[in-house]
């Protein structure tokens, strides 16, 4: 699994740090085949395949951590090609989105970005403490997330290359703290997030609010602004629901943890 880790991320640090390649430039990386039992039951009937299901189409939620059995599965498919290919999916169909809009060129038109997931990736940290298995400890998460060693998911990096030259303002919104903002923005740009029209952070008067809360009242706060927003991409369902979500959303793969 280790060489396996570092195969996954010497690709995706090659891409989130990839002005000097095209982007038609890829490295392989290896397809993890589960093992026996990788993919077992949870119940009977129930299988960590499904169980993925379930959670990529927020019928399953509220949940903690993954179910046990599931941590070979889901890190698997994590450091896997499955995972690379459904996210490219879902990029592929939002510019296909974007591509077809016919916009103003007013400065106005805005995507928004969720970051853990969907613009970084945690998994050298997930990959230290079991893709979710074990309960979330915000000290030890908080202090990945200050090392700023974060690497860019490399087909949402595409998208947002893709969308900048459409004319579209990338704006990030994120759950992560208001004192983690600057490290944050330079993590950003050192993987080739580069520019931005707003970097959100969540204020300690959201303290005790869900996601989907904060994340809405963000929102309705860049309409009354003037901006539109045309687009929307989180690996959390928390990330796409309420109000103000964009004419269009599109949801990443994260079967790693669950936000409300």
């Amino acid at each position: 699994m280790a060489l396996l880790l570092v195969l996954f991320l010497a690709d995706i640090l090659t891409l989130s740090q990839g002005s000097s390649q095209p982007d038609h430039v890829h490295r392989h990386i290896h397809l993890l085949r589960p093992q026996s039992g990788a993919g077992g039951d949870l119940v009977p009937g129930l299988s960590c395949l499904s169980w993925r299901l379930g959670v990529e189409t927020n019928n399953i939620i509220g949940w903690k951590t993954i179910p046990q059995e599931c941590g070979g599965y889901v890190g698997h498919y994590m450091l896997g090609n499955q995972y690379r290919k459904d996210s490219k999916a879902v990029a592929d169909e939002a510019f296909l989105y974007a591509r077809s809009l016919k916009l103003p060129r007013d400065d106005k038109d805005v995507w928004i970005f969720d970051v853990d997931e969907t613009t970084l990736s945690n998994l050298p940290y997930y990959a230290e403490h079991g893709f979710g298995v074990e309960p979330f400890n915000a000290t030890l998460f908080n202090k990945w997330v200050m090392e700023g060693k974060a690497p860019a998911l490399p087909e949402s990096f595409k998208l947002y290359k893709k969308l900048l030259s459409l004319g579209i303002k990338a704006v990030f919104v994120t759950g992560r703290a208001e004192d983690q903002r600057r490290t944050t923005a330079a993590n950003l740009k050192k993987v080739g997030f580069h520019t931005w029209e707003k970097l959100i952070l969540k204020e300690s008067s959201y303290s005790g609010k869900t996601s989907v809360v904060y994340k809405s009242n963000e929102r309705k706060k860049l309409e009354k602004n003037g901006y539109r927003i045309v687009g929307n991409i989180g690996d959390q369902w928390s990330d796409l629901l309420g109000t103000n979500t964009g004419n269009r959303t599109f949801k990443l793969p994260d079967p790693m943890y669950y936000i409300s």
